[in-house]
């Protein structure tokens, strides 16, 4: 197994290279890009002052000289392999460039909005697994009972009902209407002023509202996939042979049941790192919280390109890792899977 899981880790340099590389080349081939932006600008102020140069034959606020300055500022003045190629080599030497937006390092850029995006994704998870995974064996063990049809109308509202949507009726009504909890934001203004366990309070108040938006979509996926898994279980005929050898029922579905269900919860549980980062732009957008996924929807509007290179870059290795973790958990559930 450990053969398995080096030769996994040696994949994921070549896997990056190949997502970078194809990302990279649908940013110079889009149209809209940072340099067009820039010579649109400029022809619009030339004119509104009416001024213009007269360059090759046609009406051009700039001269080829600043054209030139332009591409070799935003990296356009060599080709395709080429410009990858250095891009490459400042991200082997941990540089992934500057933004175009912000004029800063883009690490200084992810750095200062991944905190956020993380604490909402990792409470996210925990609360999401501490409330399904029991959720989903009481549910199998009291099928078609009163509580598992009134649990299953709670959850299905949940998930037809977007985390967007939701949140702008919880603004509307908590937020608007009743002032129970503030509009948007991460924290307040006042934040850095406050006592440690005001800072708490604060925190928790600000983000009732956007994990629930979170919560309601994943609640749906591991409950009733969990729930299925140790139904089929429950009826398997190693559980009647448990049975009626005198093993209890209690028993049997902990330490029977309930670890072959587990399988399909820790294929699925690596590739929810990446939504640790990424969360939701639009939720993100309502609730005014300035996390990772509404940088990445920004770069990508704003074409900054060496933003969206990061955001890229960052949750492919989130993923990959993510998926080697899948299968390490995998492996450590079900003793009987072996990597070779």
């Amino acid at each position: 197994m450990r053969d398995y899981f080096f030769r996994r880790l040696l994949l994921i340099p070549p896997t990056l290279l190949g997502i970078t590389v194809i990302v990279f080349i649908i940013t110079r081939l889009v149209p809209g890009g940072p340099l067009e932006r820039a010579l649109m600008e400029t022809q619009q102020i030339s004119a509104t002052t009416g001024v213009a140069s007269q360059v090759a034959g046609q009406d051009m606020a700039l001269s080829e000289a600043q054209l030139q300055q332009l591409k070799e500022y935003y990296g356009f003045d060599k080709p395709i392999l080429i410009s990858y190629a250095d891009w490459l080599m400042k991200v082997i030497q941990g540089d992934l460039g500057s933004s175009y937006r912000y004029n800063e390092p883009v690490w200084d850029v992810i750095r200062d909005r991944f905190p956020v995006s993380l604490y909402y994704g990792l409470v996210t998870l925990v609360i999401t697994y501490l409330v399904c995974i029991p959720l989903g064996v009481l549910k199998a063990i009291r099928h078609r009972t009163i509580v598992d049809s009134f649990s299953s109308i709670l959850i299905f509202m949940g998930y037809a009902i977007p985390g967007y949507a939701l949140g702008s009726l919880l603004l509307l009504y908590f937020s608007v209407r009743l002032e129970w909890f503030p509009m948007g934001g991460f924290v307040s203004i006042q934040f850095a002023e406050m006592s440690p366990f005001e800072k708490v309070s604060d925190l928790i108040n600000h983000s009732v509202l956007p994990l629930i938006c979170y919560l309601v979509g994943s609640f749906a996926l591991v409950t009733l996939l969990l729930k299925n898994h140790l139904m089929d279980n429950l009826a398997a005929d190693y559980m009647r042979t448990a049975i009626a050898k005198g093993v209890s029922f209690r028993s049997a579905v902990t330490k029977h049941a309930m670890r072959n269900s587990l399988i399909p919860i820790a294929t699925t549980f690596g590739q929810n790192i990446t939504l640790l980062v990424s969360g939701s732009f639009l939720i993100e957008t309502i609730f005014d919280i300035d996390g990772f996924g509404l940088l990445g929807l920004t770069a990508i509007l704003d074409r900054d390109y060496p933003v969206v290179m990061g955001v890229v870059f960052l949750g492919s290795v989130l993923l990959l890792i993510g998926n080697i973790i899948s299968d390490f958990l995998v492996a450590l559930v079900d003793p009987r899977i072996r990597f070779s």
